[in-house]
Order: structure tokens, then C-alpha cells, then sequence
């Protein structure tokens, strides 16, 4: 339990990848990992939850809204709050290009992972969320 008494968004996340299963489980949880990978001090928490969606949507906050980890049938997305503002030299960004503040991964299966691409974008934008702190 958190400080709140809420149950912490580690189990509920950990739910949420066990009640997907197959590919888009696996996905989710190896995006986890590796999102946890590029900043150890990110927090989980899971939003949104509904009777439609009983275990939520993760994301991951360091001094505000990193990402979020959207599941459908066809895709996991990565939702990244301040994608525009963040520079992707390696073209992960595949979807919500048009957005002014946002941008997206959208991941299909058997889609390739650019690990080290998306632990440096996990890297940045909590970078640009730590200045923004700051002031």
C-alpha cells in the first residue's frame, strides 16, 4: 500500500501485464523494464481506471508525466506528454506526429524495439521534465 492507502502501481501493473498476456503483455512489461532501466528514480503509478478498464493505464512520472503505456488490440503505445518538445534522432515517434505537445510510439507485434533509442528518449524527457521543475 501506498502512503495514501492506495494499493501501489506496482501490483497493478504487474495485473495489468498478466491480464493481457501473449504479445502485448510481454511488450508491455519489456517497455516497463526498460523505461525502468533508463531512469531507476521513475515512479509508476496507474490512471484511468474504469469498469471498462478495471486495471488502468501505467505511467511513468518523474517531476511530472513522462509516458504512458496504452494497450489495444493491435498495438501498445508509448505516450510521451512532452514528445514535441523532445528531439528523436532515431525516429521512434510513429504516431501523433500533429500534435503540439504529444507524441506517440505505437508498437505492433513482432514490431523491433530500439532499446538504446528508447532509453535515451526515456532519458530526455525526463531531463526536459526535471528543468521544467526547476523553475
Amino acid at each position: 500500500m501506498s502512503a495514501e492507502g492506495m494499493p501501489s502501481a506496482g501490483p497493478l501493473i504487474d495485473a495489468k501485464i498478466k491480464s493481457l498476456g501473449g504479445w502485448r503483455g510481454e511488450l508491455l512489461a519489456r517497455v516497463r523494464r526498460i523505461i525502468k532501466d533508463a531512469d531507476p528514480d521513475i515512479v509508476e503509478a496507474v490512471k484511468w481506471r474504469k469498469p471498462s478498464n478495471p486495471n488502468g493505464v501505467p505511467v511513468w512520472e518523474h517531476d511530472g508525466l513522462v509516458c504512458t503505456g496504452e494497450t489495444y488490440k493491435d498495438k501498445v503505445k508509448l505516450t510521451f506528454a512532452r514528445g514535441a518538445a523532445l528531439a528523436d534522432p532515431a525516429r521512434l515517434f510513429n504516431s501523433s506526429l500533429d500534435g503540439k505537445v504529444r507524441r506517440a510510439i505505437d508498437i505492433g507485434e513482432g514490431d523491433t524495439i530500439n532499446e538504446q533509442a528508447l532509453k535515451m528518449l526515456v532519458k530526455v524527457a525526463v531531463k526536459l521534465n526535471v528543468a521544467k521543475a526547476k523553475r
